[in-house]
């Protein structure tokens, strides 16, 4: 047989530590190596279950002096190896609740009033209305409170009566032997379904439960500037909470419909402006569309496919500044025309022969290259 490790050396701390300390190792090695993170490796079995063998005697103040006295000949049989768990007394729900959020089979059940549960609804907006601002009602259907009884659950409104197994907290404890020696665990009230409360005559609406479905009309403001997968909280518009706890609150998910002409970047606008090559070659006065209509803008003489220009302050408000919005920017399109009769081709023809490399830097720029790399 293998020569058992030093206790403390098993938890990683020093022969003076505290019990606190102690405690604190042992939360951090039986994490480590707990089976239900290590399914199938038998190292990290082993190591665990001799954690708990070391966690074992060095919390118990009259084994820890005996083994500090002794070594492993002064606690035979009060170990892991051999141990009946005597002694071994501890809430396995409270030990393992930081590992697994609040102990083994889920989370402990509390007694008092609970906070109800939270909605989520999906709402659909035009792209002007998310850039403005707009009311909308909007129906959910949800568990609420039963009207007949109040959320009583009983037939004639009376407070239902205190269970007499839990004594109103809705859980029991029960003791086991398990490998960890006697563990106290708590599970809901058997009697009352962990409600800790009896409904001896119940309410013929909601048949004891205090709650039905039911719809609801709400109307929701939306700010101006919204934008795409953003939330609206509207407070104490969820579920009822438990015991007289407060309601949960409903959260408005909202989404965003396409537009035909714009595109959106948090707060500036985007969209595409096709001009004819006299407009870009002389410079004119076009129509440019924003979300506030149509803008004059001076386009400048030679612009060039695809220049980018901006006109401040005709983007999407701000949701959290009072008037101030973004910028609209627009890429221009260069339409080249089709269809030429004979007269418009000579026109070009003639103008074409009428430039020089001075008119196009960018094809002399490009040939200017080519010849370089060829040399």
């Amino acid at each position: 047989m293998a020569e058992k490790r030093d206790y403390y050396e098993v938890l990683g701390v020093s022969k003076g530590a505290s019990d606190d300390e102690i405690k604190k190792a042992y939360r951090k090695v039986a994490k480590q190596y707990h089976p239900d993170l290590n399914q199938g490796n038998k190292d990290a079995e082993g190591k665990f279950k001799e954690a708990n063998e070391a966690y074992a005697v060095l919390s118990d103040a009259d084994k820890r002096s005996k083994y500090d006295q002794f070594g492993h000949a002064g606690v035979d049989g009060q170990g892991f190896g051999g141990f009946d768990g005597s002694g071994f007394n501890f809430d396995i729900e409270d030990l393992f609740g930081s590992f697994f959020g609040g102990g083994f089979g889920g989370s402990r059940r509390r007694a008092g009033p609970q906070r109800g549960a939270n909605l989520k609804y999906r709402m659909n907006l035009d792209f002007m209305e998310a850039a403005f601002g707009v009311e909308r009602m909007i129906n959910i259907t949800k568990e609420d409170l039963c009207d007949t009884c109040q959320g009583t659950g009983t037939k004639d409104g009376s407070q239902p009566e205190k269970c007499s197994q839990c004594q109103g907290t809705g859980q029991v404890t029960a003791r086991q032997q398990t490998m960890f020696g006697n563990v106290m665990t708590q599970r809901p009230c058997p009697t009352c379904n962990g409600r800790g409360t009896i409904i001896k005559n119940p309410c013929n609406d909601c048949h004891g439960a205090g709650r039905r479905q039911k719809a609801k009309n709400l109307s929701v403001k939306v700010p101006a500037g919204i934008d795409d997968g953003q939330m609206l909280t509207l407070r104490g518009e969820g579920e009822p909470g438990s015991t007289g706890g407060p309601y949960g609150d409903l959260y408005v998910e909202v989404h965003i419909r396409p537009h035909p002409v714009f595109q959106r970047d948090g707060y500036h606008t985007y969209c595409e402006v096709p001009v004819t090559f006299p407009q870009a070659a002389l410079g004119a006065e076009i129509d440019v569309p924003t979300i506030d209509g149509n803008q004059k803008f001076s386009l400048k003489e030679g612009t060039q496919p695809n220049e980018m220009f901006t006109i401040r302050g005709k983007g999407i408000p701000h949701i959290d500044r009072t008037n101030t919005r973004g910028d609209h920017k627009f890429r221009v399109i260069l339409e080249v025309p089709r269809h030429l009769d004979a007269k418009q081709k000579e026109i070009l023809q003639q103008f074409s022969e009428s430039t020089n490399r001075k008119n196009y830097q960018k094809v002399d720029s490009f040939f200017a290259k080519i010849k370089d790399l060829f040399k």
